[in-house]
């Protein structure tokens, strides 16, 4: 164990009230590409650049060309949690882990037990109907082609944050609360590039921001311990 790790893993057995903010790089590990890296979802060749394929604007005018996007590139039925999925939800069974916030659509947190989930991006596990509301789970894609419709026949589109589409203030006021509150932020498999999400993280007041990812980070300078190995074996380390 290095002495990063080490150092981290004393934090945490001296603390109860940690938060975790999590981007792409936990879920990679699971099998699941991240957005950005060389393999990411950006650098693929489409007729349309994902992030056009992503945005509201898409969505509303090409709606079936984003439902083959959304099934073939971001639906992940299969997908099983990892160790830092199974870590973090050990953490906040034990009392020490008060609120994961994740940039994170894959819903692999809550399969892996933890309970307090603020999805600042959404979840591709519900849907819901443009037209009446009505709320869906994955299946009505899974079992389905084309255009999913509601049984009143509208529309059914994902509970996500497209470009171009304001996060939920509700998950943002519920994540800053949590981070102002953290004695111990840790931060995992995100580059903090993208916002608004990467600025709930000068929210934190605290002295013990940890950064676990392989790759520099725009935050590396306020960090006060930075892991570049596997987020999996860290977390799973520090149990």
């Amino acid at each position: 164990m290095n002495e990063s790790i080490r150092i981290l893993k004393e934090a945490v057995q001296n603390s109860d009230n940690i938060v975790f903010f999590g981007g792409a790089g936990v879920s990679t590990e699971s099998g699941i590409p991240d957005f950005r890296s060389k393999d990411g979802l950006y650098n693929m060749k489409y007729t349309y650049p994902p992030e056009t394929i992503l945005s509201h604007t898409f969505f509303m005018q090409n709606t079936g060309e984003y439902y083959r996007f959304h099934r073939e590139k971001l639906l992940h039925p299969d997908a099983m949690p990892n160790k830092a999925h199974l870590a973090l939800a050990e953490l906040e069974r034990r009392g020490k882990l008060k609120a994961i916030v994740t940039q994170n659509i894959d819903g692999l947190h809550q399969k892996a037990g933890s309970v307090n989930v603020l999805e600042l991006h959404g979840t591709c596990s519900r849907y819901y109907c443009l037209s009446c509301g009505k709320v869906y789970d994955r299946e009505i894609l899974l079992s389905s082609d084309g255009i999913p419709l509601c049984t009143c026949g509208g529309i059914v589109r994902p509970d996500v944050v497209l470009f171009e589409e304001s996060l939920d203030q509700s998950v943002i006021e519920r994540s800053v609360n949590a981070i102002q509150q953290a004695d111990i932020l840790i931060v995992g498999g995100t580059s903090l590039n993208v916002y608004p999400a990467a600025g709930l993280i000068r929210y934190y007041n605290g002295d013990k921001l940890i950064l676990i990812n392989k790759s520099e980070t725009a935050f590396d300078g306020q960090a006060d311990i930075i892991i570049r190995e596997s987020i999996g074996e860290t977390l799973d380390a520090v149990l």
